[in-house]
């Protein structure tokens, strides 16, 4: 099929890939605009980006597609360039930038958004960290035909994948990734064969919008139970982290590990106040919550690089 893909970062980049590797004519990649990135703070292409033009594909990277937004020029270029190009299909992964209606009727099949949970569970721009914050046992990927609202589009084909117990936003991401890239394979293969999967309306029950990551939701909040806490550190890694105080230190340091041991408390004895550390060794730095404790296994001083609990109690006490 001739297809228009837009997608920005590692999760579209492996549809993209097999896409091209299912032998489908990519008409063009949209993807946003270079940003500064590293230390030097020089531009830089996104993984999708880079893929498109090692593919030998043409690249559109409009700030917006909206005619009567800030950058009307930009996105009166897309349109005149999609418009030469005439995709059947535009296929969607993590773009960053709303499709206003032109773009969804322009494509003869419409737009198809391959979206990273199990709709309508997770609406919106985490829903891999938001799934395991939130403790779902099942996530899964979901190919959705696009429509004007955030995520509301009718399904077209749901893969589940279960959450194990130490999964991670990294670990995650990649597997919905892989999952993803398969199943928009078999939608465009289907849809060119005649046989495209029945929309089916999402239901209205079970709505869940999975809000933006912020930075400021990185420290922990002890005041919190510890297995909150324990999902939090695995959703948060490796974006945008979960951070937490300790003496001797004039920053946060990061906490990349973290498990959940039973309240020491019970009849006659008191209960630590949150946050209070209660112990540290070398199976990690136990610290008192609202119920429970949460034993923090893995952590990164202020600039310095991931250490497991051993090797970092042990350089902190030596600094003590």
């Amino acid at each position: 099929m001739r297809v228009a893909f837009a997608g920005t970062p590692e999760f579209a980049r492996l549809a993209l890939d097999a896409l091209i590797g299912a032998g489908h004519r990519i008409a063009c990649v949209l993807t946003q605009p270079d940003r500064p990135s590293g230390r030097g703070m020089k531009l830089m292409p996104s993984p999708v980006k880079q893929a498109a033009l090692a593919a030998g594909i043409p690249v559109l990277q409009p700030r917006s597609l909206r005619l009567d937004g800030k950058y009307p020029e930009d996105a009166e270029a897309a349109r005149s360039a999609l418009q030469d190009l005439a995709p059947e299909v535009m296929v969607v992964a993590a773009y960053g930038l709303i499709l206003p209606q032109w773009v969804l009727d322009l494509p003869r099949h419409g737009c198809l958004n391959i979206h990273a949970s199990l709709l309508p569970r997770w609406r919106g721009a985490a829903p891999i960290q938001r799934a395991i914050e939130a403790g779902d046992a099942v996530s899964g990927v979901t190919i959705m035909q696009m429509d004007a609202g955030l995520d509301t589009g009718d399904m077209l084909y749901r893969v589940e994948r279960p959450l194990a117990p130490d999964e991670t936003g990294a670990s995650l991401h990649d597997g919905l990734a892989a999952d993803g890239a398969r199943a928009i394979v078999d939608v465009l293969a289907r849809l060119e064969a005649g046989d495209a999967p029945a929309p089916v309306p999402q239901p209205e029950a079970g709505v869940c919008y999975a809000d933006k990551l912020l930075k400021s939701e990185s420290p922990l909040d002890f005041s919190r139970p510890a297995v909150e806490l324990a999902r939090r550190v695995r959703a948060f890694d490796p974006f945008p982290g979960t951070t937490m105080a300790l003496p001797g230190f004039d920053q946060p340091v990061k906490v990349w590990g973290a498990q959940v041991l039973p309240a020491s408390g019970g009849p006659g004895r008191d209960v630590p106040a949150p946050g209070t550390i209660v112990d540290m060794g070398p199976d990690g730095i136990d610290v008192a919550t609202a119920d429970g404790v949460l034993r923090v296994t893995a952590l990164q001083k202020p600039g310095g690089r991931r250490q497991p609990a051993a090797e970092f109690v042990r350089a902190y006490r030596g600094q003590a």
